[in-house]
């Protein structure tokens, strides 16, 4: 991104944050009002038409249909006709390791805010899981959102990925990212352990792990692999894994992994062996259908294989009745952040726009331990809320043209008009 883009987007987040406050709307206050709009409930729900949600302090007191729900005389309102309104989405695979994330700590606050509305607050994911980035860094940004002083999504993060292999610092370098110095590789029991140990105890929310390697036909021990999964199941915290290839999904899932980061394109189609071991160990997959499209943008032949064998595999677990999580690998595999292709991916593989709904809302919040407070607009839950343009029924892609993302019942980003 050139300077004058920075500055640009930077000056319009000033000046969204003025309009916001000037409103009344981006303030932290007591009451809200969302009125007209369709409001999807949840993936389960039928939409209620002209509906209304009240938020006060900060959590949902009431929806339901204009005539049903009472609104104190004075209430602060956000006129939602010809909107939809869902409850916040999650972003189940995303990353703070580039450059334009180091020394979060320092980084002006509106141009921290500026970062994460580019990549997320702007397509309404008030929720996100990192799968693998400097943990004391990601932190940091954690705790500027957690205290107020920048807008921007609840984070959850494993910290840095745990690796069986070492990278060449050449690519480490060619990526972008903070720490181009290799990290010694985890071969063993006994590396596995330590690695998952400093990562839960320095609070980690969760592991991530490569099941194998891309530079070699190696594949994480098995052995490794349960040190992994014991120590992060026996603090009650999830794993992730990049499975790679067949052997690597395999190994992860037979290990006792909970949620695999990607497909794997390479494999070829998941046969039955595959699908049946997934479904026995009840992981969640991630598609990340679109990452691979971008990171064969000049290789057309393969891209359009590796696509079709993506949406093949999707379709698949889905038949299986398998469990979907959102997630879209931003700023690793990708620095194109609009999720709308992957939505129209997700469609493509035979997702309905409840599915797709679920994925970004009830299915994260329930795998993730949240479904008492997030994933449904319902009395007693969190404001966590998107409005967004057009009828995802009919397109999948209106999910991403959001008009206003609600966090804690404060609007945090709305879109220019």
């Amino acid at each position: 991104m050139s300077k004058r883009s920075r500055r640009f987007i930077t000056a319009g987040v000033f000046a969204v944050l003025l309009l916001l406050t000037q409103s009344g709307i981006g303030q932290t206050q007591s009451a809200l009002v969302l009125t007209g709009g369709t409001i999807y409930r949840s993936p389960a729900e039928q939409p209620i038409t002209e509906g209304v949600v009240l938020i006060r302090n900060g959590k949902i007191a009431a929806v339901g249909r204009s005539q049903s729900v009472h609104v104190p005389k004075g209430t602060p309102s956000l006129n939602c006709s010809g909107l939809s309104v869902a409850a916040g989405f999650w972003n189940s695979h995303v990353h703070f390791g580039k450059l334009q994330w180091a020394n979060a700590a320092t980084i002006p606050a509106p141009e921290l805010t500026a970062r994460l509305r580019e990549m997320l607050t702007r397509y309404g994911f008030t929720s996100v899981f990192d799968l693998g980035s400097p943990w004391k860094n990601t932190q940091s940004i954690r705790n500027r959102i957690e205290s107020g002083e920048v807008p921007g999504p609840r984070i959850r993060s494993t910290g840095e990925m745990i690796l069986g292999f070492e990278v060449p610092e050449k690519i480490l370098k060619s990526a972008g990212v903070m720490d181009s110095t290799p990290e010694p590789a985890v071969t063993d029991s006994a590396k596995a352990h330590v690695a998952s140990q400093s990562r839960l105890d320095a609070g980690a929310d969760g592991l991530k792990f490569y099941a194998a390697s891309p530079f070699s036909p190696a594949t994480l021990p098995r052995d490794v692999i349960r040190v992994i999964v014991d120590e992060a199941h026996r603090r009650h915290k999830l794993v992730f894994v990049h499975p790679h290839n067949r052997e690597g999904l395999m190994a992860a899932v037979e290990g006792g992994v909970d949620i695999l980061a990607h497909t794997t394109p390479i494999s070829g189609p998941w046969d039955e062996a595959v699908i049946t071991a997934m479904q026995r160990k009840r992981v969640a997959l991630i598609p990340t259908l679109k990452v691979w499209t971008a990171l064969l943008r000049d290789r057309d032949a393969l891209r359009d294989q590796w696509t079709q064998t993506n949406i093949g595999q999707l379709r698949a677990w889905l038949a299986a009745g398998g469990v979907v999580l959102f997630g879209t690998d931003v700023d690793a595999g990708m620095d194109d952040y609009d999720p709308k292709d992957e939505y129209a991916l997700m469609a493509q593989a035979g997702m309905t726009y409840q599915q797709i709904l679920a994925a970004l809302t009830t299915a994260p919040a329930k795998k993730f331990g949240d479904s008492g407070r997030l994933g449904r607009i319902a009395p007693g839950l969190v404001a966590d809320l998107v409005i967004f343009d057009g009828n995802p029924s009919q397109d999948a892609k209106a999910f991403a043209a959001v008009r206003y993302t609600i966090r804690d019942g404060r609007v945090i980003y709305e879109a220019a008009r």
